[in-house]
């Protein structure tokens, strides 16, 4: 099994997961969270002080599924995601219920 973690802009998340439930991976978790960047993000001042965000919104997708489905969400993530987009993919020894892991042509709910 592997688990395939993607962080995405929060406006790209739903045009992810419509295309992924049309191909049959029905279990998603998606979190709110930050990114860090080299440049800055947003510059303003506030009462004359100078500020800078570093830190850019982003939607954390996870998805657990079998080896040989971890390449197909990879490439929906990257093209759908955009150029920011960052996936990460890794080992997943077990899952517990695995009922909702897709794994060849099965997935289940």
């Amino acid at each position: 099994m592997k688990m395939v973690v993607a962080y995405v802009d929060p406006d790209r998340f739903e045009p992810i997961r419509e295309d992924l439930l049309e191909m049959g991976f029905v279990s998603l978790t998606v979190s709110e969270a930050s990114g860090s960047t080299p440049e800055p993000t947003m510059t303003g001042s506030y009462r004359g002080a100078k500020m800078e965000r570093h830190v850019r919104a982003k939607a954390r997708i996870e998805c657990v599924l079998g080896d040989d489905q971890a390449q197909t969400v990879v490439e929906a993530m990257r093209r759908l995601g955009g150029e920011q987009t960052f996936v990460i993919v890794l080992p997943v020894e077990g899952a517990v219920p695995d009922i909702t892991v897709k794994s060849g042509e099965l997935a289940t709910a």
